[in-house]
């Protein structure tokens, strides 16, 4: 399981948006849109599906085994 992620716009850094999903089940979820705070900027900010990502960190450290 991993945390969905956005891109700031302001900043550029990646946003935890709060919400947790696998990456397959990301990948075949329908398109929607959200709006989730974001801790570098202070604001909301909305996003759609196809611009988020899950990160797993738990499968990144398994890579580097």
């Amino acid at each position: 399981m991993g945390v969905i992620m956005i891109k700031c716009p302001r900043t550029g850094r990646a946003i935890n948006t709060g919400m947790k999903s696998d990456r397959e089940t990301f990948r075949r979820s329908t398109v929607f849109f959200s709006r989730s705070y974001c801790t570098s900027c202070r604001t909301n900010h909305e996003w759609f599906a196809r611009d988020a990502w899950v990160h797993e960190p738990e499968q990144e450290l398994r890579k580097a085994s």
